[in-house]
């Protein structure tokens, strides 16, 4: 089992990448990001023991910020809180981005001005090391305030209310507490307001489609690559110089990576004076199209790493000046817009995958058998394929409308702008789902388009695509049940198997 040490400052994407696996890596908690903890808490302690009016700690929340509560119902206020917030809706959470909750709500508290005890932390700790994972409904978190809804279910579960897991077995959160030995936590002021006030459901959903995303940006380059092959592309887009030219990052490390897959390429070389002039735009723009969706997802990765060590609690407490600040740290709306952007992104990739696929089952473009039958009219071949392909890359288009342009006013006008975050991660999640399943066909057919050629070696990365493929899928010799063909190709892309083949043969390939 391998050890995540929390200290709150130095989490990155890639520590996740386990859980979404189905790894769960031992948690352990940096001393001194206890420290801090430690002075933050005494900071509450001292300013309760004021009794002057300090919002969250001693005051309603929201429209009731007014209301001063006395010292003896602060744990009450806090319980409260995480129950009322209970609304959640619609189906759960994947079990794996709770996980990833419930990490970064722990890493952000280690900051040390969230207020939270020592003992809280420690607590959060061993739940997590139990495999103590709380349901959390998928809808209603608008974005800001944090994701209260959401969070709150995870801290109620923590209490002792509604459900968990243990051992990926549901169960109402009291027995699932039994189970690992555990006690209902009970808050103390700051507590529930620290456990519900944060980001982290954005983020988690968020850092999972990152991942999927940059594993498809390495992906989608190898698959475009045995596409040139399978209808003897040309290279020549994919020329160092133009990158130079282009002058942007991500251009130049989509013609790199496509460079490395096409070398020693036989299929090239036959055909080096052909009378083609140009090919279509979904081959020859391979570079600037990829390009652009790595620009996006470098984009995306900075916000995401920096958010998921950031302080996103309201009030937000600075133990070495004794200062108790209100701000807006809980608006989503930083992780709102990039989830937007790496919609759009993955759409675009899609559609010019869809493309290819077109290019690869038309006869008339391919000059190829039509459809990728071996004989087309008696057999159908891969002509559904394309037609799912395209209803796929078209469902992402509907679903890539930006949830962070919309907002409406909660809590009596109080929280007057909201991001709808979490509605931006979901719909990111279902298009990079859907993006994986369009270039799982796109690799389907390049891969029948190619075995029509096999006089000629495709490159080392190409052929390595090539040869992943028919290990889990064979030859279409005539039509067949064809579902369980685009399963396993999506499991091929998915499970990150096919860039590790690649790269095995061609080289490392960058995202």
């Amino acid at each position: 089992m391998t050890t995540l040490t929390l200290d709150g400052c130095s989490l990155t994407l890639d520590d996740l990448a386990p859980l979404f696996r189905g790894d769960l890596p031992k948690v352990k908690l940096a001393p001194a990001a206890l420290e801090r903890v430690a002075a933050a808490r005494a900071l509450v302690e001292r300013a309760v023991e004021s009794g002057n009016p300090i919002y969250g700690l001693t005051t309603g929340f929201g429209k009731l910020k007014n209301v001063f509560i006395e010292r003896e119902d602060l744990g009450k206020l806090q319980r409260n809180l995480v129950l009322s917030h209970c609304c959640g809706m619609g189906e759960p959470m994947p079990l794996e981005e709770v996980r990833a909750v419930q990490v970064l709500r722990l890493n952000k508290l280690l900051r040390g001005h969230s207020g939270v005890r020592v003992e809280l932390a420690l607590a959060l700790a061993r739940l997590l090391n139990k495999g103590f994972v709380p349901l959390v409904p998928q809808q209603g978190s608008v974005g800001a305030s944090g994701d209260l809804a959401p969070l709150a279910h995870m801290a109620a579960a923590y209490m002792g209310h509604g459900e968990a897991y243990v051992g990926g077995k549901k169960m109402s959160a009291s027995a699932a507490l039994r189970v690992v030995h555990e006690e209902p936590l009970e808050l103390a002021a700051k507590e529930g307001l620290a456990l519900i006030n944060g980001t982290e459901v954005i983020g988690a959903i968020g850092a999972g489609v990152f991942l999927r995303a940059r594993n498809l940006s390495k992906g989608a380059d190898a698959i475009a690559a045995l596409t040139i092959e399978a209808l003897f592309g040309s290279s020549k887009p994919f020329d160092a110089r133009l990158a130079e030219l282009k002058g942007l990052s991500g251009h130049a490390r989509a013609a790199a990576n496509v460079r490395k897959c096409l070398a020693d390429s036989k299929v090239l070389a036959s055909h080096v004076d052909c009378d083609r002039v140009q090919d279509p735009y979904s081959l020859r723009c391979v570079p600037q199209v990829h390009g652009a969706f790595k620009q996006a997802l470098a984009h995306v990765g900075e916000v995401l790493a920096a958010e998921m060590n950031s302080v996103t609690d309201n009030p937000v407490l600075f133990p070495d000046t004794g200062e108790v600040v209100s701000a807006g740290q809980f608006h989503g709306q930083p992780l709102s817009m990039v989830m937007d952007y790496l919609a759009l992104a993955l759409c675009t990739l899609a559609n010019i995958s869809e493309r290819r696929t077109e290019q690869l089952v038309n006869p008339d473009l391919s000059h190829l058998p039509g459809f990728l039958a071996a004989k087309p009219g008696l057999h159908s071949g891969l002509m559904i394929a394309q037609v799912a392909a395209a209803a796929l890359a078209s469902e992402n288009k509907s679903l890539a409308h930006p949830a962070s342009v919309d907002s409406i006013p909660t809590s009596a006008n109080q929280e007057d702008h909201v991001s709808m975050g979490v509605t931006a991660a979901r719909k990111a999640r279902s298009i990079v789902t859907n993006t994986e399943r369009v270039l799982a066909i796109e690799l389907l057919c390049a891969a029948q388009a190619r075995d029509f050629h096999p006089e000629f070696r495709a490159g080392k990365g190409a052929q390595a695509v090539q040869d992943a493929v028919r290990k889990r899928v064979p030859p279409m010799e005539q039509d067949r049940y064809l579902h369980t063909d685009l399963v396993a190709a999506e499991q091929l892309v998915v499970s990150g198997e096919l860039v590790r083949a690649v790269e095995a043969a061609a080289g490392l390939l960058e995202a």
